[in-house]
């Protein structure tokens, strides 16, 4: 019974503050106009209101932040360091190996000056840093260290790293006009958002982002007190793809298209799956023996 409750409770409580995103999200284009699609606001508060219960869940579950992965100050923003150019070796190859078969190619659409790629390059750095320190403290932080209290080691990095790629495809597209939204606006988007999941289209880029989770997990648990790691990492990935989509296109016309999912973000896909697979199996995990990790 435990490890059912431990199974389904983030699915639930994800379920639950998307429900009161609806109504929230609702609330708010009812005071402030037409200004932004429900769908995009609810997704938006659904990811806020995510990140706020870290707190009562941190205090109902009796956990500190070392138990999260935190190190002192000065100890995190080095491992954030370290993390990063461990992002940047990580899914390089990974870029260069698409672009040298052809199937990522320039954007030669697109005229670019120093200032606007300093601009492009500093703003995707920032909000990729934001992406990675919220997604990390949600999953390899709170998620992962309170699945290990009830789970073997093991499901609980596969779980969580699952939950962590399916919230990437919880996504509604419907846009529903102004003069016809209602309180229960959002419980439509909702069961669109859930029932992506079902799309065939995702298959190939969940899986690689399932193994990203998993790659994340892994460096959380090696080490103790290791989110910075995490953190720099899952950062340095997103910043790549955010550049790549900047300055390059898919080309839609390889034949080695499949080593990318188009669907999800042209980078992510069956090559990445097998090349960090590779690397994870060319790690020792350290995941049994408490003292290593917290």
């Amino acid at each position: 019974m435990r490890t059912a409750i431990a199974l389904l409770a983030p699915l639930a409580l994800l379920l639950l503050l998307a429900v009161v995103a609806g109504f929230i999200g609702y609330g708010v284009l009812l005071l402030v106009g037409d200004v932004l699609p429900l769908a995009k606001l609810v997704s938006k508060i659904t990811l806020v209101l995510l990140l706020l219960s870290v707190w009562p869940l941190k205090h109902y579950l009796r956990l500190d932040w070392s138990n999260f992965g935190f190190a002192s100050r000065e100890v995190f923003f080095r491992q954030m360091g370290w993390g990063f150019l461990l992002g940047l070796a990580s899914l390089l190859p990974v870029l260069i190996v698409l672009y040298g078969l052809g199937v990522h190619v320039w954007d030669d659409s697109r005229v670019w000056s120093v200032n606007k790629v300093a601009e492009k390059l500093g703003l995707g750095l920032f909000f990729s840093l934001l992406i990675g320190v919220g997604e990390e403290l949600l999953f390899r932080g709170l998620l992962l260290t309170a699945l290990r209290r009830v789970l073997p080691l093991s499901i609980a990095v596969v779980l969580s790293s699952l939950y962590y790629a399916a919230l990437h495809f919880l996504k509604s597209t419907s846009l529903i006009p102004y003069a016809e939204l209602t309180p229960f606006s959002g419980m439509k988007l909702l069961g669109e958002a859930f029932g992506s999941w079902l799309n065939p289209d995702i298959l190939t880029a969940l899986i690689a982002l399932l193994v990203v989770g998993c790659f994340l997990a892994t460096i959380r648990l090696r080490w103790t007190e290791s989110l910075g790691l995490c953190v720099g990492c899952h950062a340095a990935w997103v910043w790549q793809i955010k550049v790549f989509r900047d300055f390059f296109n898919v080309n839609l016309q390889s034949k080695l298209l499949y080593l990318v999912n188009t669907y999800y973000d042209g980078v992510i896909g069956p090559l990445v799956s097998v090349w960090l697979l590779l690397v994870l199996a060319g790690v020792r995990f350290g995941l049994v023996g408490g003292s290593r990790a917290h």
